[in-house]
């Protein structure tokens, strides 16, 4: 069952609205151009980026030039389209079909059900575009090729979540040059059970490689998802529940020294690795110094040495056990690609 959901269109005016759906009935049309109340650029450009946040299924443009015409109410609008007429019309068949394929595995499943699915379904089967080809911005690139970019994963996220009626929209944080965060970034927040949480598969896209899926950008609450992501530039639900995350639902989160100690001494022996979420306290040098300390007189009783991998801002360790000594005992993991490769740059001209 599809579930449209036009977020964005709800928080504007009556005049954006109208550009609004003016970009998007000349958009599903194929129009080569057409009129749209006059705005300034900026404001064009902000409606016509929202638009396609909003319905991700317009996945065949990237941006767009205008005329303005003196004592005209309108501009011309022309958008650049990523392919040709006919090929926009074969992809879109083919999007449809593969989205309907992809929600029919999970309909039957209830809501934190069909949000696991495609969580685990990005994480499994999208490769992060380093490239940054134009359509991996867009469902085509993730649903399609299998690689995207965090608005293309977002889209895919979106597009997912309203077929299989769970209420979702994308978030979209400002860029930070002080950080070396040079574009903006894009992830989904959804509502379950009345209740709103973000979700960014990108990041754990990122860190969900040989070893397994993981969920540190799961279920968060506005506390938890600012620890590592920017302020929004434009506003979104608050999300106020933190006590739901995947690794609190798991019963993956520890607060004590012992707790941590028993789990790590159950895997060691088993050989298997172990990921968990350490909530006692901020992960302080210290901190993290006796929990290594901990892991690794497990792992020596066992005749084998610790390997942590760290997600600092979220307080995720996971722990293998190695045969041989580890090059570097800890590894500090890199869960945003956008810091070194950048994501979104904007693509709007007046024409001449």
């Amino acid at each position: 069952m599809m579930k449209e959901n036009n977020y964005y269109y709800n928080q504007m005016d009556k005049r954006q609205q109208k550009a609004y759906q003016a970009m998007r009935t000349g958009l599903c049309s194929l129009a080569p151009s057409f009129p749209v109340p006059w705005l300034e650029t900026g404001e064009l450009n902000d409606i016509y980026f929202r638009l396609r946040l909003d319905h991700p299924e317009i996945f065949w443009t990237s941006g767009f030039r205008y005329r303005y015409y003196p004592d005209s109410e309108n501009v011309e609008l022309m958008p650049d389209y990523l392919f040709k007429k006919n090929k926009i019309m074969e992809h879109q068949k083919a999007m449809e079909a593969r989205v309907r394929k992809l929600a029919g595995q999970a309909e039957k499943l209830d809501e934190k059900g069909k949000e696991l699915f495609i969580h685990d379904f990005i994480c499994q089967n999208v490769r992060y575009d380093k490239l940054k080809k134009a359509y991996s911005h867009e469902i085509i690139g993730p649903l399609g090729q299998g690689v995207g970019v965090c608005e293309g994963i977002a889209k895919a996220v979106k597009i997912l979540c309203d077929t299989l009626g769970i209420w979702c929209m994308i978030a979209l944080s400002g860029s930070n040059p002080e950080k070396g965060i040079k574009y903006r970034h894009a992830w989904n927040v959804v509502r379950l059970g009345g209740t709103y949480y973000h979700l960014d598969a990108t990041f754990d896209n990122t860190i969900s490689k040989e070893h397994g899926i993981r969920y540190d950008y799961y279920n968060l609450s506005d506390g938890q998802i600012f620890r590592d992501h920017e302020p929004v530039i434009w506003k979104v639900p608050v999300c106020d529940d933190g006590a739901h995350s995947y690794y609190r639902e798991k019963k993956l989160t520890f607060t004590k020294y012992e707790d941590v100690r028993k789990r790590s001494a159950q895997a060691a022996k088993k050989g298997r690795e172990f990921v968990f979420q350490w909530r006692g306290g901020y992960l302080t040098k210290e901190v993290l110094k006796e929990l290594l300390a901990i892991l690794e007189e497990e792992a020596e009783k066992q005749g084998k040495y610790a390997l942590l991998s760290l997600n600092w801002p979220q307080a995720v360790l996971r722990i293998s056990f190695e045969a041989s000594v580890p090059e570097n005992q800890i590894v500090v993991e890199e869960q945003n690609p956008e810091l070194a490769e950048g994501d979104m740059p904007q693509n709007v001209e007046e024409a001449e």
